[in-house]
């Protein structure tokens, strides 16, 4: 859905999501069509490799992607996070549904918004049949329509550019953290919106009540604005927020989880700013972080103020994302020296990655493991292009590949464009191989061949 207007982000509403027909993208993967002197000539394209030429033109490869979706939702969002639904785990079948939170950075202060969205009828793509009748071309017009994407969309104004997004469900309660510009850590109660994207009359009054965003709870003892924000997948309610002065907050929910007692005194082995944090999946006193100043460190809450265990030059600059493994002892991380490296945090204390990827040629902005195949991850950088690995292939598994990619890592399984500047990357724990990223061209939705 596009916003038209400014004012179209005072309102909730509803609407159509482009599908990659309507919106009629240049994404493109491994495998693009390319025309040049009027002859078809099917080449492979890998960024980064090789310069597009005058008149080289990408085309998206449809045959590459099992489904794929895009939105605008006004105002770009910096960051988002997957809702947890009650639809089920492990669904796959078409149409797919899912829900969003997000936080705009929008031009001033006061336009910006804290967004609940409900993207459903999400059909996956289908071959294209050439040789069609009139009436089957008439038939395929309605079923066309039936099959359009549609976006329910909730926002409640925001003071405040937002840096940093987190949901987690806290009992009864559907939470989000936000990182905001103006140097607090918020927490709100979606419960508003996310009624409001389920029931056209709950939408209507929602957007009749139309007005700032009331923090359940708020934090100020950062003293500057961060980014580094994560909820424990093991303690509900508890969360840990770092900032841009090098500081961790560690937060202890209090009963009936709609406040929290924090220690006013920080976990503080950063020398400079904290860019991410994740916490253990297993042991629920344990984190990690990284930081500007190329380190990445390990904490047990139970040992303030200092690190357990750290590496102190894990990347040759800035160590901008981490996402810590769901079910091997593996971390990994992504820097502004564009550098993917794979940690086992057996091995943590020799400094030294177990895996090392150089594909993308910009700063890493985002880094993620697949919540169902431990093997797999994704990240996203600078240079517009999302990229899909798996570990457990070997050079021996890979069979003949065609000329343009026989020096790829053999773990590379999928490069994704056709976005600008993109900021995070998610996977959706409840639809295998569904990935959402947001960038300032706005969200994809998508699901390639290879995952």
């Amino acid at each position: 859905m596009s916003a038209p207007d400014e004012h179209a982000l005072d309102q909730g509403g509803e609407g159509e999501m482009e599908d990659m027909e309507e919106a009629g993208s240049e994404e493109e993967d491994e495998g693009v069509d390319m025309e040049a002197d009027g002859e078809a000539e099917k080449k492979v394209y890998v960024p980064g490799i090789e310069p597009l030429q005058p008149g080289e033109e990408l085309e998206m490869d449809r045959s590459a992607y099992r489904m794929y979706h895009e939105c605008q939702t006004g105002a770009p969002c910096l960051s988002f996070d997957v809702v947890k639904d009650g639809d089920g785990d492990s669904r796959q079948e078409f149409p797919l549904s899912m829900l969003l939170c997000a936080g705009t950075q929008a031009e001033t202060a006061l336009k910006n918004r804290l967004l609940v969205m409900r993207m459903h009828n999400l059909h996956g793509t289908e071959k294209e049949n050439e040789e069609e009748s009139s009436e089957e071309e008439s038939d395929e017009e309605d079923e066309e329509e039936n099959k359009k994407p549609q976006l329910e969309l909730a926002m409640m104004p925001h003071y405040g550019g937002i840096n940093r997004v987190r949901a987690t469900q806290c009992g009864e309660l559907s939470l989000a953290a936000v990182w905001s510009d103006k140097g607090q850590v918020e927490i709100f109660d979606l419960k508003p919106q996310l009624e409001a994207v389920h029931s056209s009359a709950a939408m209507a009054t929602f957007t009749q009540q139309q007005k700032e965003a009331t923090a359940l709870f708020s934090f100020s003892g950062h003293m500057s604005e961060g980014f580094a924000i994560d909820w424990s997948p093991k303690v509900p309610g508890r969360l840990v927020s770092g900032d841009c002065r090098k500081n961790i907050h560690v937060w202890e929910p209090r009963e009936g989880g709609t406040s929290w007692q924090i220690d006013q005194r920080p976990f503080s082995s950063h020398s400079k700013s904290v860019e991410d944090l994740q916490w253990s999946p297993t042991e629920a006193t344990v984190f990690a972080s990284c930081s500007v100043d190329q380190s990445i460190r390990i904490w047990d809450i139970r040992a303030p103020p200092n690190s357990m265990l750290s590496a102190n030059e894990a990347h040759s600059s800035d160590v901008n994302v981490i996402s810590w493994n769901k079910s091997e002892p593996f971390l990994l991380s992504g820097g502004d020296d564009g550098l993917l490296k794979v940690w086992d945090l057996r091995q943590f204390k020799t400094g030294r990655p177990v895996a090392n990827f150089k594909q993308h040629c910009g700063p890493i902005t985002s880094v993620e493991w697949s919540p169902l195949d431990s093997s797999v991850f994704a990240a996203s950088g600078a240079d517009d292009v999302v990229s899909q690995w798996d570990l457990s292939v070997e050079s021996c598994d890979v069979g003949a590949r065609v000329e343009g990619v026989k020096d790829l890592p053999p773990q590379l399984l999928f490069l994704h464009q056709g976005q600008s500047e993109i900021k995070e990357i998610h996977w959706h724990p409840q639809i295998p191989g569904v990935m959402i990223s947001t960038a300032l061209s706005g969200f994809n939705v998508f699901r390639t061949i290879s995952v």
